[in-house]
């Protein structure tokens, strides 16, 4: 699969069972499923993102990271040793999940697809390109959190992963009112 993405649009389905039918409320029979663009929305603007491996006895590990999504593309990092390289070597497939932490609004957005490291010099520049216009200061000040992180992209230092999504869920919710849609692609 090639590192850059692909502007194909998902097929998008509610799953009423998770929605409307679990909200007795008045309005609630009118819940409609959440547009793909809202969800990238939401994927371009989260700063942190939950990345969840299988290591190679089955166990899971879930560890925050931060996260570009570009050209429908999700790109995250890891250092050369850390669990989630040694997991993704020996499985691809991830899930990445990011939203808000409240009960009555926001939108939650996991997506599963196979991390797929990127090597090409030309790609690895717009993903730092992507991180640097998302993070600002804390990757382009030299007093920034994870200032350098471009620069440890490029010499493989850190390796850097691109997720092409296979599935995607939105878990939407707007005054008590729940939404759980479903994007194939």
């Amino acid at each position: 699969m090639p590192a850059h993405g692909s502007r194909k649009q998902p097929t998008t389905e509610l799953d009423a069972r998770y929605s409307s039918a679990l909200n007795p409320r008045p309005g609630a029979e009118d819940v409609t499923a959440t547009d793909w663009a809202e969800a990238q929305e939401q994927l371009r603007g989260a700063e942190i993102f939950w990345v969840s491996t299988v290591r190679p006895d089955g166990r899971l590990h879930v560890t925050p990271v931060i996260a570009a999504w570009h050209d429908g593309v999700l790109y995250f990092s890891t250092g050369t040793t850390e669990q989630k390289a040694r997991n993704l070597a020996h499985d691809g497939h991830c899930a990445l999940t990011t939203g808000r932490n409240s009960l009555i609004e926001g939108l939650d957005v996991v997506v599963e697809g196979k991390a797929e490291p990127v090597a090409d010099p030309a790609v690895l520049d717009e993903v730092v390109e992507a991180y640097e216009r998302k993070y600002g200061a804390h990757i382009t000040s030299p007093e920034g959190t994870f200032h350098g992180i471009g620069d440890a992209f490029r010499r493989g230092d850190a390796l850097v992963y691109a997720v092409h999504p296979d599935t995607a869920y939105g878990f939407g919710r707007n005054d008590g009112v729940y939404s759980h849609t479903r994007w194939s692609f």
